[in-house]
Order: C-alpha cells, then sequence, then structure tokens
C-alpha cells in the first residue's frame, strides 16, 4: 500500500512529473494513516497544524487546483459550501470534529478526482493544456505549473506530516521499511 518508489529515473516529463507527485501523495497517506483521532489532532510546539488538517487542507487544495482553477468547476462537498471569505482556515480548524475515517475517504476522493481531472487535461492539450483560472494580467497556468504547483504544496507538508507523526507514535523515516 504504501510503496514510494519515485518518479522515474530517466522518464519523459508527464512520467516525472506524475511519479514525483504520487509520491508525495504517498508520503502523507503514509504519515497519516493508522492513526486514531487524538492522532490526528496532535499538534507541536506553539503550531496548531494536525495530520488531520493537512488531510483536509491537502483535499481542499486538490480540489481547488484541478477543479476549480483548471477547469472553472465547482469544488465538491463539503468544500463547496464552505465560507473561505469568511473563514479561510476552515479546513484546518473543522477537521478536528471529522473522524479519521472521514479524513482520509475525503483526501482519498480529492485525490481520485484529480487525477482523473488531469487526465481529462492531458487528453485535451497534453501539459501545455491551459487552466481557465487568470492572473490579473491575463495569464493563464498550464497542466505542467498546476502540477509542479501541487508537488510543492504536498512537499511542504509532507516535512509537517514528518515531525507531527513522529511525536505521536515516533513513526519516523522516508519509507515503511525504515
Amino acid at each position: 500500500m504504501f510503496d514510494l518508489t519515485g518518479p522515474p529515473a530517466a522518464g519523459n516529463e508527464l512520467d516525472t512529473l506524475l511519479g514525483a507527485l504520487e509520491r508525495q501523495r504517498r508520503y502523507i497517506a503514509w504519515k497519516c494513516g493508522g492513526l486514531d483521532a487524538a492522532g490526528l489532532r496532535a499538534t507541536l510546539g506553539p503550531s496548531t497544524v494536525t495530520l488531520g488538517g493537512l488531510l483536509k487542507h491537502l483535499a481542499a487544495v486538490e480540489e481547488h487546483t484541478f477543479a476549480v482553477k483548471l477547469f472553472g468547476r465547482t469544488m465538491t462537498p463539503p468544500f463547496d459550501t464552505a465560507d473561505w471569505d469568511g473563514d479561510p482556515d476552515w479546513e484546518w480548524h473543522s477537521a478536528a470534529s471529522d473522524s479519521p475515517a472521514e479524513l482520509m475517504a475525503l483526501w482519498e476522493a480529492s485525490v481520485a478526482r484529480s487525477r482523473a481531472l488531469v487526465a481529462e487535461g492531458l487528453a485535451a492539450g497534453g501539459l501545455d493544456y491551459l487552466g481557465v483560472a487568470a492572473w490579473p494580467d491575463g495569464r493563464r497556468a498550464s497542466l505542467r505549473r498546476h502540477l509542479i504547483d501541487m508537488i510543492e504544496e504536498y512537499a511542504r507538508h509532507v516535512g509537517h506530516a514528518d515531525l507531527i507523526r513522529e511525536s505521536v507514535d515516533g513513526l519516523v523515516g522516508e519509507d515503511p521499511t525504515d
């Protein structure tokens, strides 16, 4: 379940991008997997970041990046009814009332939808497919850029997950076989 094989050593651009993103997703699944609610609510030092909050945040970022920014579609529940303007950190603190199973299922569903949307974008124009969201100057990001942004988002939070998980039950390493 936690095969952390990375991108191919000498693969093409697409296989390298998708391999890097999938490896980051598997790190999150491994670091957040098998914990009870207390484990997913644990914080470290002065931070309020939790593993449950990370799961819900990453699910929201998956939805926003690939559904909204790439295709202009609405986010799925529960993200479609969140008051993002009134509570921009909604996903972080609302995760505390969700069960571990609910959080993992929400994240897994968002990842599955993102994979389907990436495949749709690839079929429609490859890595050069332009998303619908635009910066104020009119520039639109390619699917390639959205994939890089998502890899960066996961890489940033995998470090948080490493530290929090170690504080919960001592799990360390970069690979389940460590």
